[in-house]
C-alpha cells in the first residue's frame, strides 16, 4: 500500500522557519544546561539509539543536532504536523513520516514509519521519537517502542529537556512552549536493551522500565532547570509520579455539605426503614458505631455497594484468607439485601457491618474503630469521606473489579477538580478491561492495571437444589421464561411480553425477580390493576403447586437467596435493568454459568465487556421491547438446538475471559504489611 501524503505549502515551510528560529532564540537566550557534554559521551557510546521523549515536551529536541550524531525524526503524517517538519529539517534532522491510524481507521502510514525506523538504525541513524502516542493516555508507553528496540537491536535512551520558564497549554499531553531567558534542564536516563527472543511478558516489563525511566529523566530534567514538573505534567501522570492534588472547591463543598447532612441522618435513616431500606436493629453502624471488637492483628476492609458486588467479591475474601491466614476481615455494604447476603455466604471469622454514611465525623469514628491496614472498593464505590480520610491517615486504598461507564466518565472528566484528588488517592487500580483502565488512568488514579473481572471467577448463586426438584416436578413440560433483576418500568414490558407469548404457548409460566425484593408488592399491584393474576413468592410456603396452577402463569419471586434456583430452571432469561430509563444493565455471568441462554436490551454499559463478548460469540440476543422479548423467547423455545448453541458459545466466550482472581489476590497481598513485620493491634471495644 502507498505510502499516504500531505502536499506541504508554502505556509507550512514559513511556519517551520519561524519554528526554527524560535527554538534557536530559546537556546542563544538561555543557561546551557549542565552536564550535557557527558550526556553527548552517553549517546555517541551507545549510537544509534532510539531517542525517546514524552509528548508535548519534545521542542527542544532539536538542540541535540550540536553534537553532530546523524539522527531521524518520526513524525505524524498529517497537516498538523507539516510546520515542524519544515523546523526539524533546518536543524539538519532527517524524517520518518507516518502514525497509527486514526480513529476512524484510515491509514496514516503506521507500518511503513516502522519499517523506515528499523532501516534508519540499521543504516547508523539515532531514530528519535515520542514514547506515548496521540489521543494519549499521556505519559504512558506505548508498545510500538519496545517492539522497535526489539526488532533493530538498538537500545532506547529516555531523555528529557526543560527550561525554567514555559507555556503548558491545556492538551492531552501539556503541551509545552519553552521560553527565551531560561535555565535550561538535561537529564538522560539508562539505556534499554530489548532481547529480540523477548517474550511477551518481558516485553510488557520493558514497556513499563520505559515509563519509569522517562519519568524519572523528565524530573530531574525540570529539577535540573530549577522549577517543578507539575504544569507541565498531566494530571494522571503525576499521581502516577505520587503527586496528590488537593481536593477543589466543590469536593470542599461536598464534605462541608456532608458535614451538615449529619444533623439530619437520623431522621433521613428513620425514613428509610420504613421503605424497609434499613435495619433498625443495626441503625447505629450507619453512624460509624461499631458493634462488634476489632480483632488483633492485621485488618483488611472491603465495602462493596450492594448484591451483586457482595457475590463478586466473596471468592476474592477467601482467596485473601487463604493467601494471608493472619489477616481478619471486615466487610461493609450499604443495602439489607446485600447484609442478609454476607451473613449467609462470608466465611467463618469474617466481619460484616453496615457502611457509614459518608459523613465526616462518622467515617472518622468508624475509621477509629477498625483501624484497617488495607481498605478495598469494589467496581465504582467513590466516596469522598471515606477515600479521603482513609488516605489521609496513610491507609493503602485499592479499587478492585474497577468498572468506570462512558456516562460515568464524561462525568467525573468533567470535574477534575473533584475526580482527580479522589483517584489519585488510591494506592492501585485494578479494572475490568482496557478500556475501564484507560478511564480511570485519564481520572488521575495511579497503578491502573488491566486484571479483569472477577464476576468470571465468581461460583453462580447456588441453586436449591430441592425446591429445583420439586418445581420441575410440579411444571412438568410447561415452558418457563424468567426475567431477572427488573427495575421499574421492565415489569410492564415483561409482563407485556408474557401476554404475547401466552397466545402461542399457554401453559407459558413467567417468573419475574425484582432487583429489588421488598419492590414485590408494588409490582404486583400494578400488574393486578392491568388483569394479570401475580401471586408473590414470599406469600406461597407450598410454592410449587401454587406456581403450577397460577391462572395467568406469572409469578413475582420477591425472596432473597433464590435467584440461583430461578436461573437453573430457566432455559431463558431476561436480564433487567437494560431496558429501564436509567439503563446499565445486570451481570449475565450467572444465568450462563447456570445454563440458562441471556436475552437483554441494549443498555448495558454496567457489563459492556461481558456482553460486548456475549455479542460477538453469539451467546446473547438482543431486544429493544416486549414484541421483541416475545419473537426471541418463541424462537428459542421452539429450536432446542439454537437454544443450546447460544448457551455454549456463552460458556466458551466467558471461560476465555476468567483469570481475575489469582491476580486480584496477588495484587492486594503486596499493599498489606508482611506477616513478620505486623504488630498485633489492640482489641477495641466495641463503640470506642
Amino acid at each position: 500500500m502507498a505510502l499516504p501524503s500531505v502536499t506541504s505549502r508554502p505556509l507550512d515551510a514559513a511556519f517551520g522557519a519561524a519554528v526554527a528560529g524560535y527554538i534557536g532564540l530559546v537556546e542563544r537566550t538561555s543557561r546551557t544546561p549542565p552536564l550535557m557534554d557527558r550526556y553527548a559521551a552517553v549517546m555517541l557510546a551507545d549510537q544509534p539509539v532510539i531517542i525517546a521523549m514524552w509528548h508535548g515536551q519534545f521542542m527542544l529536541l532539536p538542540t541535540l543536532s550540536r553534537f553532530g550524531i546523524p539522527t531521524k525524526a518520526m513524525l505524524a503524517l498529517h497537516r498538523d504536523a507539516e510546520g515542524m517538519a519544515h523546523a526539524l529539517r533546518r536543524y539538519g534532522i532527517e524524517l520518518i513520516r507516518g502514525a497509527g491510524a486514526s480513529a476512524k481507521g484510515k491509514d496514516r502510514g503506521g507500518a511503513h514509519a516502522f519499517r523506515g525506523a528499523v532501516q534508519a538504525l540499521q543504516e547508523g541513524f539515532s531514530v528519535a521519537m515520542t514514547a506515548d502516542v496521540p489521543p494519549g493516555p499521556a505519559r504512558r508507553a506505548g508498545h510500538g517502542i519496545v517492539t522497535l528496540a526489539k526488532v533493530s537491536g538498538r537500545p532506547i535512551l529516555p531523555v528529557a529537556m526543560a527550561s525554567s520558564r514555559y507555556w503548558a497549554l491545556p492538551t492531552w499531553s501539556r503541551m509545552t512552549l519553552n521560553l527565551p531567558g531560561s535555565q535550561l534542564g538535561a537529564s538522560f536516563g539508562t539505556p534499554i536493551h530489548v532481547p529480540p527472543d523477548a517474550s511477551p511478558e518481558q516485553l510488557e516489563a520493558l514497556r513499563r522500565e520505559v515509563e519509569i525511566q522517562m519519568n524519572i529523566a523528565t524530573i530531574d530534567a525540570y529539577n535540573r532547570a530549577g522549577v517543578s514538573q507539575v504544569r507541565a505534567t498531566p494530571a494522571a501522570a503525576l499521581t502516577a509520579a505520587g503527586e496528590r492534588p488537593p481536593p477543589g472547591m466543590k469536593l470542599k463543598l461536598y464534605v462541608g455539605g456532608a458535614r451538615a447532612f449529619g444533623a439530619f441522618a437520623p431522621l433521613f435513616l428513620r425514613l428509610r426503614q420504613r421503605r424497609g431500606k434499613e435495619d433498625g436493629a443495626r441503625r447505629p453502624e450507619r453512624f460509624g458505631l461499631a458493634l462488634t471488637p476489632r480483632p488483633a492483628g492485621p485488618l483488611v476492609w472491603v465495602h462493596a455497594a450492594s448484591v451483586g458486588e457482595t457475590m463478586a467479591i466473596l471468592p476474592l475474601i477467601d482467596g485473601l484468607k487463604a493467601a494471608r491466614p493472619d489477616c481478619a476481615i471486615l466487610l461493609t455494604t450499604g443495602t439489607v439485601t446485600s447484609a442478609r447476603l454476607a451473613v449467609q455466604r462470608l466465611p467463618t471469622g469474617c466481619i460484616h457491618q453496615y457502611v457509614p454514611l459518608d459523613v465526616p465525623e462518622f467515617v472518622g469514628r468508624f475509621l477509629d474503630h477498625w483501624q484497617p491496614d488495607l481498605g478495598v472498593f469494589v467496581e465504582s464505590e467513590i466516596w469522598p469521606n471515606l477515600i479521603l480520610q482513609s488516605a489521609e491517615r496513610g491507609i493503602p486504598l485499592a479499587l478492585v473489579n474497577g468498572r468506570m461507564s462512558k456516562t460515568s466518565f464524561r462525568r467525573w472528566r468533567g470535574q477534575p477538580a473533584v475526580s482527580r484528588p479522589l483517584f489519585s488517592r488510591f494506592t492501585s487500580v485494578l479494572a475490568q478491561s482496557r478500556e475501564f483502565a484507560e478511564r480511570f488512568i485519564a481520572l488521575g488514579a495511579p497503578g491502573v492495571v488491566d486484571s479483569g473481572n472477577l464476576k468470571f471467577d465468581a461460583p453462580p448463586p447456588p441453586a436449591d437444589a430441592v425446591l429445583l426438584a420439586n418445581m420441575r416436578q410440579a411444571l412438568g413440560p410447561r415452558a418457563v421464561f424468567l426475567a431477572a433483576s427488573t427495575h421499574a418500568d421492565e415489569e410492564d414490558i415483561v409482563a407485556d411480553a408474557h401476554f404475547i407469548l401466552r397466545a402461542k404457548r399457554p401453559d407459558l409460566v413467567t417468573i419475574i425477580v425484582p432487583r429489588h425484593p421488598e419492590r414485590g408488592l408494588e409490582i404486583a399491584t400494578k400488574l393486578r390493576a392491568k388483569g394479570f393474576d401475580a401471586p408473590l413468592r414470599s406469600q406461597m410456603p407450598d410454592l410449587p403447586l401454587a406456581a403450577s396452577g397460577a391462572k395467568a402463569g406469572l409469578l413475582i419471586a420477591d425472596t432473597l437467596g433464590e435467584l440461583g434456583t430461578w436461573f437453573a430452571l430457566a432455559p431463558i432469561a431476561f436480564i433487567g435493568k437494560s431496558l429501564s430509563r436509567d439503563g446499565g444493565g445486570h451481570n449475565p455471568i450467572e444465568p450462563v454459568r447456570h445454563g440458562s441462554a441471556v436475552v437483554t436490551g441494549p443498555r448495558v454499559g454496567n457489563f459492556e465487556v461481558a456482553f460486548k463478548a456475549l455479542f460477538a460469540a453469539g451467546g446473547a440476543v438482543e431486544v429493544k421491547n416486549a414484541a421483541d422479548i416475545a419473537t426471541t423467547v418463541t424462537r428459542l423455545l421452539d429450536d432446542p438446538v439454537a437454544l443450546a448453541k447460544t448457551n455454549a458459545q456463552a460458556q466458551a466466550a466467558f471461560e476465555k475471559l476468567s483469570g481475575a482472581l489469582p491476580k486480584t489476590v496477588a495484587a492486594l497481598v503486596k499493599l498489606l504489611p508482611a506477616a513478620a513485620d505486623v504488630v498485633a493491634a489492640p482489641v477495641i471495644a466495641s463503640g470506642a
